[in-house]
């Protein structure tokens, strides 16, 4: 624990050195640094279109606790078979490609023959393709059903496990956790020397087992005070990079839970590039057809906006044989590494890491993306969607580009204001702002952009001047 946390220190001097920035003139204590500085300017993720692609191997869809489980047994959908089609499903589709596995409490102990299989299945994948292997606490929901405490407790002793596990001193890059509180983030830096989270679900909200709607859709550094919330300032700061689990189509995150039925009316506000709302709701075909513009969202315009872009798919090895059609997985990233040749996929602590090394904090953090819609799903053709995201607040601009309509405010949430940290062992762990785009409040009924109080029309315009016109 010691030596993780002194390298820790050790990372963080090096990193306020690197933040004095392009053009700083290297006097003093400084002048020694020239190669560091380099390297800081060369900015790592610029000019870069990132896949990152997980995988979860579990005994029970909700390990709840240790002692608790929701859900059926899954023992017989993670069969060594079904590992192995999912590796290589992406495999022959990019075979440079990396991926990360995350194993749950009970996979990591579990004495029956598919997983002790599994564990060994992991292991090679590292050793072949340089996989990365990881936890993943209850399941997608730790903080839903544990204390911030005995999660701390769990992904210390799991950790343990995977390096025990996976032998030659190894350590995981990451850790993948679908929510995780900003506590328990904290403790990953600081105690357990892992920079990497994957510990917010953008969007989600009345939708399986938790909502956590709020936050940015690209990395930040969170804040102390809520997981959503990115670091104000030094004293706030959690050096840990929280990245989001699915990338989704932007028009359907607005929309609260799922509608079943035939038509334009029914949607799924998860549906992105995930397989079960894309494969699973319309089919192989129409599925990679919606897989493949949602990353074109990102790779395009958004690629255009940022000067790089992301997307980020988890396929747990439950779907495979549930959703089939792993041949759509091969299509997809085949249809990624043609459209996109330059594109990267590598393991997503390999990814934070790049992050971490481009932003020392979320101070010059500002994405922006359009997108209209695909006419899949709840992916309206009618609309367009802007969203601008930086430090200080996220903004969601909404409008119908073929009758050219006002755009109109569907989400205005600040972050420079003070966040109520969610209680332990409670579902709905949002950060809700003054207006949210899932409407579930009175106050969330879309209005233009002048209709925004003074206060908060001129943090706007400071960031974004041709919003004012």
């Amino acid at each position: 624990m010691k030596n993780r946390k002194s390298q820790t220190i050790q990372r963080r001097d090096f990193l306020k050195l690197a933040a004095v920035g392009t053009g700083a003139l290297l006097t003093g204590s400084y002048g020694c640094l020239k190669n560091e500085m380099s390297f800081a300017r060369r900015r790592p993720l610029d000019g870069k279109r990132i896949l990152t692609f997980n995988s979860c191997i579990r005994v029970n869809q909700i390990e709840a606790t240790r002692t608790r489980n929701l859900g059926i047994d899954e023992y017989d959908r993670h069969t060594p078979e079904n590992i192995k089609a999912l590796r290589q499903a992406l495999t022959d589709g990019w075979p440079e490609a990396r991926m990360t596995w995350a194993m749950s409490w009970h996979a990591l102990h579990d004495q029956r023959d598919n997983y002790k299989q599994a564990r060994r299945l992991v292991r090679h994948f590292h050793d072949t393709y340089n996989d990365d292997v990881t936890f993943i606490p209850g399941g997608f929901f730790a903080n839903m059903y544990n204390t911030r405490d005995q999660v701390n407790r769990d992904i210390h002793e799991a950790l343990e496990r995977v390096s025990e596990m996976m032998g030659g001193n190894f350590r995981p890059k990451c850790l993948i956790a679908g929510f995780l509180s900003s506590a328990n983030q904290h403790y990953l830096a600081e105690q357990e020397d892992i920079h990497v989270s994957q510990g917010n679900i953008w969007s989600q909200y009345a939708i399986d087992n938790g909502d956590g709607d709020g936050s940015i859709c690209y990395p930040y550094y969170p804040s102390k005070e809520h997981f959503c919330k990115p670091a104000q300032d030094a004293t706030d700061f959690i050096d840990c990079v929280n990245l989001d689990g699915w990338t989704v189509d932007f028009l359907c995150g607005m929309r609260e839970g799922l509608k079943y039925g035939k038509g334009k009316d029914a949607y799924n506000s998860r549906m992105g590039v995930g397989p079960i709302e894309t494969i699973g709701w319309h089919g192989p075909e129409k599925g990679l057809g919606q897989m493949t513009e949602c990353t074109a969202h990102h790779f395009d315009k958004g690629f255009e906006l940022n000067n790089w872009a992301w997307v980020t798919n988890m396929w747990e090895v439950a779907l495979v044989p549930d959703i089939a059609h792993l041949d759509v997985l091969t299509q997809w990233v085949e249809n990624i590494r043609t459209r996109w040749p330059n594109a990267e996929c590598p393991s997503l602590g390999d990814f934070g890491e790049m992050w971490r090394k481009q932003y020392q904090n979320n101070d010059s953090m500002n994405y922006r993306f359009v997108e209209r819609g695909t006419g899949i799903g709840g992916s309206h053709a009618n609309l367009e969607i802007r969203w601008f995201m930086n430090k200080q607040f996220r903004l969601a601009l909404l409008h119908d580009w073929q009758k050219n309509t006002p755009e109109k405010v569907i989400d205005f949430t600040r972050y420079d204001i003070p966040a109520e940290k969610p209680q332990d062992l409670q579902r709905n762990w949002s950060l809700m702002g003054q207006i949210n785009q899932k409407q579930t409040r009175p106050q969330d009924k879309p209005i233009l952009l002048t209709e925004l109080p003074v206060e908060d029309r001129q943090i706007i315009y400071n960031m974004y001047k041709e919003l004012k016109t």
